[in-house]
């Protein structure tokens, strides 16, 4: 099998898994090597992502390893069956920071997703104008064609929610966000015109945190949580000013669940959201 030189989110994920199910079957290294008539440095190189795994591969490790979950097996061997597939995100590569191409391909096969934004609002609903104005503040300062690059690639993701087969979406929002003008007053009073519209959608579901809340969980934190077909293949991306942090391991995942729901719990409903949201929009 053919080694990768980079491989995607995705990839390294599913070796994550397979190093994981390996580890929790108290297999050594060399013993997976005997097990499944290979050398140490293969065993390696699959664990690492550098070399791929069709679904019939991943289901005999698992066989091999004795793991019984079959709705992560399936989970799994789907990962690897689709790891020809072209998609859209592609044609950014080598033009963007892999972190942004990852985002989109988590994005892309979650089942259902969560965020929490405090002082930007969610990328997926954001428009064009208000983007770039965003990109904008980035240190160091990018070039105008990155800049173009990235609004273009942004709006791209946001065929996840918008697109023939979307995916629900929860977000939670802090009223300081509602409230920073990137791009002037103008263009925020369009993008929370275009935030309460989205807000309006059968699987969006937008919450905002009111400054009356006052202190809550999770201040200050920016976190998209993307659900996988199963909770072990569950993904959290935390947003910062120096690119994303990617979180996989059950026990942070866990942790941010119960986070997010104690934010979900200091917001406002959804219709007193919405409210807010074209309120503040009028006061510009």
């Amino acid at each position: 099998m053919a080694q990768r030189n980079a491989p995607t989110g995705r990839q390294r994920r599913l070796a994550t898994e397979v190093r994981r199910m390996r580890e929790q079957a108290g297999v050594s290294i060399q013993g997976a090597a005997t097990l499944l008539g290979s050398d140490r440095t293969m065993v390696s190189n699959i664990e690492a992502g550098r070399t791929g795994l069709s679904a019939d591969r991943v289901r005999q490790i698992a066989c091999h390893y004795g793991c019984g979950d079959t709705a992560l097996i399936d989970a799994l061997a789907e990962m690897a069956a689709g790891r020809r597939t072209k998609h859209w995100w592609n044609e950014y590569r080598g033009k963007l920071p892999d972190g942004h191409l990852d985002i989109s391909e988590i994005e892309h096969f979650a089942t259902r997703i969560r965020t929490a934004q405090t002082v930007h609002l969610p990328g997926l609903f954001q428009t064009e104008e208000h983007a770039r104005a965003i990109f904008e503040f980035t240190v160091p300062q990018l070039p105008r064609l990155e800049i173009e690059l990235r609004v273009a690639h942004r709006m791209s993701r946001q065929a996840v929610v918008t697109g023939k087969a979307p995916t629900p979406y929860l977000g939670i929002i802090h009223e300081a966000a509602l409230r920073l003008e990137f791009g002037g007053r103008e263009v925020t009073r369009r993008q929370l015109s275009y935030l309460a519209e989205a807000s309006e959608l059968p699987h969006v579901t937008l919450l905002v945190i009111p400054f009356r809340a006052g202190a809550f969980h999770g201040a200050g934190q920016s976190i998209l949580y993307a659900e996988g077909p199963v909770t072990q293949l569950d993904t959290v991306q935390l947003d910062t000013s120096f690119g994303g942090h990617f979180v996989d391991a059950p026990t942070p995942l866990g942790n941010y669940r119960s986070l997010l729901d104690l934010m979900e719990g200091s917001a406002l409903p959804p219709d007193e959201s919405r409210d807010l949201i074209r309120s503040i929009a009028r006061e510009l």
